[in-house]
């Protein structure tokens, strides 16, 4: 179930954080391509994430690299992050205006 649950985090941070698949990439160093953003967002793809994509997909994301490595069914490592919230930031309006 590990594919499913990354290409989930992949699509919501993305949408969340209102970036494209190119700024995504950019954000990793250009180490991932758009294309493999782009097929992790339509497919999931967790066969190659390895120790270093989780880390840097999960800097792209804005999310501790334990929610990436939990996504993609890797081992957990110690993550001074954990405890952040990447909840999303939505804006209420009020009234006509």
């Amino acid at each position: 179930m590990p594919k499913k649950d990354l290409q989930d985090l992949v699509r919501r941070r993305l949408l969340e954080l209102d970036i494209t698949v190119r700024e995504a990439s950019e954000r990793t160093g250009w180490v991932l391509p758009e294309e493999t953003i782009e097929r992790l967002a339509r497919t999931g793809g967790t066969g190659f994430i390895s120790e270093s994509v989780a880390a840097r997909l999960a800097s792209a994301l804005d999310v501790p690299e334990n929610r990436v490595r939990r996504a993609s069914g890797l081992p957990l490592v110690q993550d001074e992050r954990e405890s952040i919230r990447t909840g999303p930031h939505l804006r209420l309006f009020r009234g006509n205006g």
